[in-house]
């Protein structure tokens, strides 16, 4: 026997909490304004809790050098790039803390998280890391450089929140009638190079700035795009 519509709507109301309901409104803000980083953040709070973030732990989890990085909690202090910049020219450091520089770019652009569990250390760790991720795979700031990371994430880590941003942004290409195609090889190429490489949550890159960025992606299966 069905339930009646008063039951369904009580069950529905139950279920939709104020995260979920301000990931929603992120979501839909992302569609509209592809830069509106506020919302990114607004979507990964809604997903944070959501069974679907546990399963994507428990797939990073099962690689031993990931599981190692959660048991530790590792987390870097904030780069300094002036520093960084007194590093060879090669170096993951250099060429990191240029990017940043040349694009005027903050370390610390991410809305803090309080360390607590699993999924906050997820997504802190990503946060802290996601221009050295940028910089090792080539891709660039803009929105198809942008897309091709969260390609490349969901291959690398299952993001729930990759899978959400590609769609946002899909949306909004859809909603400014542009061109699918690159944008559809821009997703391929990301997830292909993603699903070659080797774990990048597993790298403690702070602790080798000096290494050449060549050495950095050789170790680790990557061949930027050009």
């Amino acid at each position: 026997m069905s339930k009646p519509p008063s039951i369904i709507n009580a069950d529905i109301s139950r279920s939709v909490t104020p995260e979920l309901l301000l990931g929603l409104q992120g979501f839909v803000a992302f569609i509209d304004n592809g830069a509106d980083i506020e919302a990114v953040f607004d979507i990964a709070a809604a997903l944070a809790n959501h069974e679907v973030s546990t399963a994507a732990i428990t797939y990073l989890k099962s690689h031993s050098e990931i599981a190692q990085l959660f048991a530790e909690q590792y987390i870097a202090p904030t780069p300094n790039l002036e520093a960084l910049l007194k590093l060879p020219s090669d170096s993951l450091g250099f060429v990191y803390a240029s990017h940043m520089r040349d694009a005027n770019l903050n370390p610390e652009f991410y809305r803090k998280v309080e360390l607590q569990d699993d999924a906050s250390y997820l997504a802190l760790r990503m946060r802290q890391t996601h221009d050295i991720w940028h910089t090792v795979t080539g891709f660039g700031i803009d929105f198809a450089g942008e897309l091709g990371l969260q390609a490349f994430q969901l291959a690398q880590n299952r993001s729930p929140l990759a899978v959400m941003l590609i769609a946002a942004i899909t949306l909004n290409m859809i909603k400014m009638n542009s061109d699918l195609n690159p944008l559809v090889r821009i997703i391929q190429q990301g997830y292909d190079l993603g699903y070659q490489a080797k774990p990048f949550l597993a790298q403690k890159w702070e602790e080798a700035w000096e290494k050449p960025l060549v050495d950095w992606r050789k170790e680790l299966n990557v061949t930027p795009l050009r």
